[in-house]
């Protein structure tokens, strides 16, 4: 039996462990954690990173190696692709680790973006933002996610304040995008070429966290981010499921960030698609044919964050389903989604108003 070694046990790892048992195909983890929500489904192996005996013999026993977080050091994802085939490769890891990177990528292409700068020191970021005006929005340059390593600046003011909470050091400036909403594309190639899209999803955030996805969201823009993501994923010889998130303002698209995995948007292809992202995911690094992306009516997927609602009340709610990733309740947390399926996007958008109420 062919066994996928995936780095990180969250619950990204959790999902594609359950999505490969039906095709016949192990999992195994290996994490530098404490709290592994996969370890429910599958078995994880914990050490620290720099224990290279416990990752070779990692290595050792899977065929192939994915991720479920693009946040490794590269260091170790170098050491460890010399031992295994990697999926995604080290070099994608670098630029999707980077949003200076990122950003450089996206343009040369000619996708869109909001206007940016690399800054380093206080007096580059006062000199970047006379030039991109007010208001603009000072990042990290790494390690971001969830709405963290970023802060609007909206006068002078802030600008030094915005330099100190970031800690200074690698940091890059980007213009502010008055979009009307965000949409993601997922998309998936597996080792022979083959690329399946998945329909535009609608998100929306709440303080920098995905709170809601709709999808699919029939827009003709459908067309202008496949060619997107159909560039990247060829110049970047990519196996896998990638993600790109897009403002949509104007009715333009302008690329965000991209994500090297499966993503928390592409939740809603569990039920509400005939083969979910994991699957497809699991797929694609195995060499195996791409399923169909065609949606199931409509879907509506609600994170859970910090708590859990109450179980019996979603699953009173017609065409509902739990999902809790048995993570400690915390502030600011990602512990489940709830996902809501049906034929009409009226009716299903009139269910989900039910679940602030569970």
């Amino acid at each position: 039996m062919m066994i996928v070694g995936i780095l990180g046990a969250g619950q990204l790892a959790r999902m594609l462990a359950l999505a490969a048992y039906p095709l016949g195909i192990k999992t195994r983890c290996l994490s530098f954690s404490d709290e592994n929500p996969a370890k429910d489904v599958t078995q994880v192996d914990v050490c620290e990173e720099h224990d290279s005996e416990k990752i070779t013999a990692f290595a050792k026993e899977v065929d192939v190696l994915t991720l479920e977080t693009e946040n490794i050091p590269l260091d170790f994802a170098k050491k460890i692709a010399a031992l295994k085939p990697l999926y995604p490769s080290v070099e994608t890891l670098a630029i999707a680790q980077d949003r200076l990177q990122e950003k450089q990528l996206f343009r040369s292409f000619n996708i869109q973006t909001a206007e940016f700068i690399a800054v380093e020191t206080l007096e580059e970021l006062t000199l970047a933002v006379k030039t991109l005006g007010f208001p603009c929005i000072l990042k990290t340059r790494f390690y971001g996610y969830d709405g963290k390593g970023q802060v609007i600046i909206n006068c002078a003011q802030d600008i030094a304040l915005a330099f100190k909470q970031l800690g200074g050091g690698a940091l890059i400036l980007e213009s502010f995008v008055p979009f009307e909403y965000e949409v993601s594309l997922i998309a998936a190639r597996n080792l022979h070429g083959q690329i399946a899209f998945y329909p535009l999803t609608r998100n929306e955030h709440q303080n920098g966290i995905l709170h809601i996805s709709q999808a699919p969201y029939k827009h003709p823009l459908q067309e202008t981010a496949q060619i997107c993501v159909a560039t990247l994923l060829a110049h970047l010889n990519y196996i896998g499921v990638f993600t790109v998130e897009f403002f949509v303002h104007n009715n333009t698209l302008i690329a965000n960030e991209c994500a090297p995995r499966v993503h928390n948007s592409g939740h809603w292809t569990i039920e509400g698609n005939d083969t979910s992202q994991f699957e497809q995911h699991i797929r694609a690094v195995c060499n195996l044919p791409l399923g169909s992306t065609k949606a199931r009516g409509f879907s509506f997927m609600y994170n859970c964050i910090g708590q859990m609602p109450d179980r019996e009340k979603i699953l009173n709610i017609p065409g509902a389903h739990y999902h809790t990733y048995n993570k400690t309740p915390r502030l600011g947390r990602k512990v489940g989604h709830v996902t809501i399926c049906g034929e009409s996007k009226t009716d299903v958008l009139g269910l989900a108003k039910l679940i602030n109420e569970a």
